[in-house]
């Protein structure tokens, strides 16, 4: 075989497993989509959950969500991107930098539940924090650090050395190369890996059940100590420990949906956002 026909083969076969990944997912997003929009209406996300959380909506679970994400984002950004920016630009190529590299990496792997676990035994009982928003954004912060560090560092060395090289001609520090040329630049980058940190921390099930999720609470969270109802966790009790988990399985589809959406949205919202950022560069 030529090598002209290696190449259309493999091709072909790439093409062929896109093609079947895109399915599956379609295929997904349609039998929720069809299940879960009968249940979709203007009371479903504003009302809270009544009658043995049998009817009603789930506006509080959106609104702990909500609040969970927006904790890790302010604990996790800032410390993720300042790992990053001086594992690519300050650490240099060490050995011990190199072991900081393997161990983010290995924590990227470690299941969700093993930080739910030490959300539990750290922030929850050593630390006194208690079940709270405060203790689940900890932990999800844990959760999507490495992936958060691993995307910033990458965005930061994809930058050519000679903007570098340039801007230190010109008699630049390296902070100031760090924080006028090689930032903005990596900025796109940057971004796509808290929307993806984000994404994650959205939809995990694990963490928040063991340090920030409640089943049920008649009111609003007032303060970050406070423990709030999230849609994964909403989701989880609605279907499997709901004394009429048959009678809420609308709802459970409908919350999956809205779920979805909220991921979805975001990550759009990043892409879009991100192609905008990079039109805007005249470099």
């Amino acid at each position: 075989m030529s090598r002209r026909w290696r190449e259309l083969v493999a091709f072909s076969l790439l093409g062929l497993f896109a093609l079947g990944v895109l399915v599956a997912l379609g295929a997904v997003l349609g039998f929720i989509a069809a299940r879960g929009a009968p249940a979709l209406s203007w009371e479903f996300l504003t009302a809270f959950p009544r009658r043995g959380m049998t009817e009603g909506g789930i506006f509080p679970a959106l609104v702990g969500t909500f609040y969970l994400v927006l904790g890790t984002v302010i604990v996790a950004l800032p410390l993720g991107v300042g790992a990053a920016i001086y594992l690519a630009e300050y650490a240099g190529d060490r050995t011990w930098t190199r072991i900081v590299r393997i161990g983010v990496n290995n924590l990227a792997a470690v299941p969700s539940i093993v930080f739910g676990l030490f959300g539990l035994a750290f922030f929850v009982k050593a630390l006194g924090l208690g079940v709270s928003i405060l203790s689940g954004s900890l932990t999800l912060a844990l959760l999507v650090l490495p992936l958060l560090i691993r995307a910033s560092e990458e965005a930061l060395r994809a930058v050519p050395r000679e903007f570098r090289e340039g801007a230190y001609a010109l008699g630049a520090t390296r902070w100031q190369v760090v924080r006028s040329v090689v930032i903005p630049v990596a900025v796109p980058g940057i971004l796509t890996g808290t929307i993806l940190a984000v994404g994650r921390a959205a939809g995990e099930t694990a963490p928040i059940m063991f340090t920030a999720a409640a089943f049920y609470t008649p009111r609003l969270p007032q303060s970050p100590l406070d423990e709030v109802m999230a849609l994964p966790y909403h989701l989880y009790v609605m279907a499997t420990e709901s004394t009429a988990f048959w009678r809420t399985r609308h709802l459970q589809y409908g919350t999956a949906l809205v779920l979805l959406g909220f991921v979805l949205t975001l990550y759009l919202w990043a892409a879009v956002w991100r192609a905008r950022i990079r039109k805007g560069k005249r470099w």
